[in-house]
Order: C-alpha cells, then sequence, then structure tokens
C-alpha cells in the first residue's frame, strides 16, 4: 500500500505501520498534517497506493465523516480511514470524540511516537512521563494521556492497541477492523529513531522492548476486553524484561533511579486497570 522509495526517515516506523494498509479492502486515508503527509507525499507523486486526502489538524474527522457519508450514498465500497498522529488527535481530538460519540463508520488509526515530530519533536499529550523534547527540555511533567482508554469510554464498537514490533498482530488488528462496520480504533505505538534519539535500526527492536517491559499493552476490544498474544505473559511482572532495557533512549538518559521506580508504579497500575476489565 506504500511504494518504495518514499520521504520516510530511516527506520521510519510510520512506514512500516503504512505497508500493513494492504490488509483493508478499498482504503481511502485522510490525513491531518504530520509525518503521514511528508511519507504519503502528493499527487500525482504520492507514494500511496491508495486514495488520499490531505486535510487541517482540527477537520480530520469532519471530512472522513463527510466522505464515509458520501460514498454510501453513492455505493461506493470504500473503508474511510482516518490516518494521523498522536499531535493530530491532540488538536483534532473534539471532531475524533464526536465521531466515535455519532458512531460514523470510520477506521481512525492513531499512529503514536509520543511527540509532534514532524515539527521539532515538541511534546504531546502523549508523550511519556519525564521524557526530553524541545518543550520539555528537562522531562515532561503532566502524565501521559491513555488515548485508546478514552476511546473506549465512547462505548465504540472496536478499540485496539497494536505495535510495530509485533507486524502479525498489527496486521490482524488491522484487518479485523476492516471488516467491521462503524467507528473503529487502533492505537498504534510507533518509536520515532530521530526524535526518541536511539540507531535507526532499532526501531522495532525498541517496539518489542515496550511491549516486553510491559509500558505498552496490547490489548483489544470488540464487546469484550482481552490483552493480545504478545502481551499476555507479561500481565505476570516476573516474566518482564528489566524496564532500562526499554529506557535506553536519548529522552530517557537524564532519569534518576526513582524515576524509573515511578514510571514502574504507573505501568503496574494500568496492567492492574486493563486486567480488572478483561
Amino acid at each position: 500500500m506504500i511504494l518504495p522509495g518514499n520521504a520516510s526517515c530511516q527506520g521510519c516506523p510510520i512506514a512500516m505501520a503504512m505497508r500493513c494498509l494492504d490488509e483493508i479492502e478499498n482504503p481511502v486515508l485522510v490525513i491531518p498534517a504530520g509525518c503521514s503527509t511528508v511519507i504519503a507525499g502528493l499527487h500525482p507523486k504520492s507514494a500511496m497506493k491508495c486514495p488520499v486526502v490531505h486535510v487541517p489538524f482540527a477537520s480530520t474527522h469532519s471530512v472522513a465523516c463527510g466522505l464515509s457519508e458520501a460514498y454510501r450514498k453513492l455505493g461506493v465500497d470504500a473503508t474511510i480511514v482516518a490516518w494521523m498522529g498522536d499531535g493530530a488527535a491532540d488538536i483534532g481530538f473534539a471532531t475524533l470524540s464526536a465521531s466515535a460519540t455519532r458512531k460514523d463508520d470510520i477506521l481512525t488509526v492513531v499512529v503514536d511516537n509520543e511527540a509532534y515530530m514532524n515539527t521539532g519533536t515538541q511534546a504531546s499529550l502523549s508523550t511519556f512521563w519525564k521524557a526530553k523534547t524541545t518543550t520539555s527540555p528537562t522531562g515532561k511533567t503532566e502524565e501521559k494521556r491513555n488515548l485508546a482508554l478514552v476511546m473506549l469510554a465512547h462505548k465504540v464498537d472496536y478499540v485496539a492497541t497494536a505495535s510495530v514490533g509485533y507486524i502479525r498482530d498489527l496486521r490482524r488488528k488491522f484487518r479485523t477492523a476492516g471488516k467491521k462496520d462503524g467507528f473503529r480504533f487502533i492505537h498504534v505505538h510507533t518509536p520515532c529513531p530521530p526524535g526518541w534519539r536511539f540507531p535507526s535500526e532499532k526501531t522495532v527492536e525498541v517496539a518489542r522492548k515496550a511491549v516486553m517491559s510491559g509500558a505498552w499493552i496490547l490489548w483489544e476490544y470488540d464487546g469484550k476486553l482481552r490483552i493480545s498474544p504478545p502481551s499476555e505473559k507479561y500481565a505476570d511482572k516476573s516474566k518482564r524484561i528489566p524496564l532500562k532495557e526499554y529506557l535506553n533512549q536519548g529522552r530517557f538518559a537524564h532519569l534518576s533511579d526513582e524515576d524509573v521506580k515511578e514510571i514502574e508504579r504507573k505501568i503496574d497500575e494500568e496492567w492492574d486497570l486493563l486486567l480488572k476489565f478483561s
């Protein structure tokens, strides 16, 4: 679904996720400003093999809803995919939330690299606590927002988290969501080499360490919440790798042992909450 020779950075996880779009039948992408805009490029030299509509941040789901309704009335068989970064999900949250509340027939994919990477690595609501960015040079002091749980609270039909470190799981969730109707939401963890300051060949390794340390939990909701197979064994904390192995990134180089313990506590709280729901 994406052509070689595109404008993504070396080791770009968003380009990896875009390759999985071939699991979705007849996708039409609605992309707000961000890294994905640069990667997709502009007609007639787009890197994508499917139609793409580039839109302003805040209008993403308004445009996606309009396309979905228009195609339905015209009898066009297409899957409208609102494809956005975590920054666009911040700026466009009003229309995202409204779309979920209306149960619009849209598949929303948020590729989350935990900052506004395309404009220089500014902190977003998804930025990890204590992570260094250009707008949090000593480490972010606010909590990270759990966007997937926020969308689950909208009582939509399908919500899932995924990771470029586990492509089979990601592809399965794209395939599952693509076959459903109504509002669907997939939150994809996409570690960014230049923004997180790790070598570009380590993208998949870092993504897997996020899951193996318990810091990114793979789960799925389609009427019942279930921990996904790659994350299942990490519900047992003794099976996880040391959190420091995942935090071995430039943005966390300043962390103290006390900071790491506090992050571990926050991770345990999230696991406890999800296990209660499952």
